[in-house]
């Protein structure tokens, strides 16, 4: 949990999940930076975690498609600084609207702008409106701006497509909307060694995150950047059918590399879908499909790379 802010300043604050960042909040969040930049205040993502839905409705099997770290990354590469994770908790849903605002936005945050959509609700039972949030701007003295419709059904639609695209492996649409690649970060743990005795080594990610959202089981073509280099690959999500495998495994096949990376902590960007996962008569087959795998992965690259 990052709780605090990261310097003193006052600070222009917009509020929500943020899951994926994709084009329609990146929209935002370069509005926020252009209001910290003109006003002088610390541009600011005010996000819940867990998930409300995991507190408030247990048997809410919520997949996101980010981590709290893959967020603050990503975040960070499109130029904002500073996230603050406040504990979602029962305690926490049952703050009146003027309890939060106070509390949170003007004593934590020294608020004096907030960007918020339209339709935002918030404070017990979420009762409070965009037009209540205006009256406390008064009362307190901060600016409230507003999202227009339109980018927020960008912010609503594109967070269900994205997620409804990785589920059918459709990883093209996914990149599109999210605006770069998809990633899913995990600790290099040793594996069964099948990789190595068919020529083709992998680091084995594991995810520990059970809310990270996984795509459709397959081969892909991915990237990772491993020691300050960027490192090609392909990656299988599946359960090696044909040495009759039963538990879900994500490895890594990197092309033109071969060192020890047990332990480290890779994020792995997926760029294209190969194929469906299958079951192969033999493991001689196998092998034959991963060297046309391989030759279709480096063409893939080479075109990527231009």
């Amino acid at each position: 949990m990052k709780p605090d802010l990261i310097d003193n300043r006052n600070t222009v604050v917009t509020i929500g999940t943020f899951d994926g960042v994709h084009i329609g909040h990146q929209k935002i969040i370069q509005r926020l930076i252009e209001v910290g930049e003109s006003k002088d205040l610390l541009p600011t993502i005010l996000t819940f975690f867990p998930h409300p839905r995991m507190v408030l409705q247990k048997d809410a099997d919520i997949k996101l498609l980010n981590t709290l770290s893959e967020k603050e990354q990503i975040l960070k590469q499109f130029g904002l600084e500073n996230l603050v994770v406040k504990k979602f908790t029962k305690d926490f849903s049952r703050l009146t609207a003027e309890e939060f605002v106070e509390s949170i936005l003007v004593k934590q945050l020294k608020v004096k702008h907030v960007i918020i959509g339209y339709d935002h609700h918030f404070g017990r039972n979420r009762t409070a409106n965009i037009d209540d949030l205006k009256a406390f701007g008064k009362q307190y003295n901060f600016d409230v701006e507003e999202i227009t419709a339109q980018d927020i059904n960008d912010v609503a639609v594109s967070s269900t497509k994205i997620r409804t695209a990785l589920l059918e492996g459709d990883i093209e649409t996914a990149n599109s909307y999210l605006g770069y690649p998809f990633i899913i970060s995990g600790i290099v743990e040793e594996g069964k060694g099948l990789g190595r005795t068919l020529g083709f080594p992998t680091a084995n990610i594991n995810i520990s995150e059970n809310y990270k959202l996984i795509p459709k089981q397959g081969v892909y073509i991915v990237k990772s950047t491993i020691d300050e280099k960027t490192i090609f690959g392909m990656m299988n999500i599946g359960t090696n059918p044909t040495v009759n495998g039963k538990t879900q495994t994500i490895e890594v096949n990197f092309f033109n590399f071969d060192e020890k990376i047990y332990g480290k902590t890779l994020t792995i960007e997926l760029l294209e879908r190969l194929r469906d996962e299958e079951k192969f008569e033999s493991v001689d087959a196998l092998k034959k499909q991963l060297l046309k795998d391989k030759t279709n992965a480096l063409q893939f690259i080479i075109d990527y790379a231009q």
